[in-house]
């Protein structure tokens, strides 16, 4: 088995800008071969972002909002036009209100969860249900999640029960799809200095307590997570579906 994923289609959501680690998949997806659909939000995102995207030769940028039900249609009459089949999609999509990310989970809005939950979990269900009738030939879907899921990690608040939420959508999703010869997988990466990071309090304290207690005495590089979304997209993966697989230098395995 081989990660050489020449003659297969995918499309990657959540590029925000080169520290996204939806484009560190992006670049590793296109280093072995895979033709790319690369998502930006909104016409706020637009410059940078299809710059970025248009940096890698062949891989073509789309706008599209995954919490706008018309935006996601468009998208996918667009990519079978395209492309005709997928093989992988990327699901690199999360977001808070800053405010929830600060003070007590207990202060949680309403507003501030159903938000949560609807950017960083629907739209996974959303996309997949979009997606599936361009996998004919199976495949891969992988999104991302964080350790925060089932452990706590102060002030990740609201965002910790949308990555349960995430994780528990991943295996509906692996059990319902599996007949298609569809796997679904999340990443769950060690904190990475990503633009989504930035609006968590107390980042730098997550980071260097990452360093400290983690196995291998360091944190994770991007690079390995765009590594690791090769793989699940490639044929090394074909019998895993369902799963969460730790990209952490080690760190959830610690008690204390």
């Amino acid at each position: 088995m081989s990660a050489d994923l020449q003659g297969r289609n995918g499309v990657v959501f959540g590029v925000a800008n080169k520290r996204s680690i939806a484009w560190s998949i992006a670049q590793g997806l296109h280093g072995a071969g895979m033709k790319l659909a690369i998502t930006y939000q909104n016409e706020r995102l637009e410059q940078e972002a299809k710059d970025l995207i248009l940096s890698l030769p062949g891989a073509e940028a789309y706008m599209c909002d995954v919490t706008k039900d018309d935006e996601i249609a468009r998208l996918f009459e667009q990519l079978k036009e395209r492309y005709g089949k997928l093989h992988t999609l990327v699901h690199s999509v999360a977001y808070a209100p800053a405010d929830e990310l600060k003070g007590d989970f207990l202060n949680t809005s309403r507003e501030g969860f159903r938000v949560a939950l609807d950017v960083s979990v629907y739209s996974l269900i959303a996309v997949a249900r979009a997606a599936v009738p361009l996998m004919t030939e199976g495949g891969s879907m992988i999104t991302m999640t964080y350790y925060a899921s089932e452990k706590v990690v102060p002030r990740y608040n609201v965002m910790a029960v949308a990555k349960a939420g995430l994780e528990c959508s991943v295996r509906y999703l692996a059990y319902e799809l599996g007949k298609e010869r569809i796997r679904v997988n999340a990443i769950s990466a060690g904190p990475i200095k990503t633009l989504a990071a930035r609006g968590i309090a107390g980042f730098g304290d997550m980071l260097r307590e990452h360093e400290e207690r983690a196995p291998l005495g360091r944190r994770v590089e991007v690079e390995e997570i765009g590594s690791t979304g090769v793989f699940l997209a490639s044929d090394a993966a074909s019998g895993i579906t369902g799963e969460v697989l730790y990209v952490d230098c080690g760190y959830n395995i610690m008690g204390f």
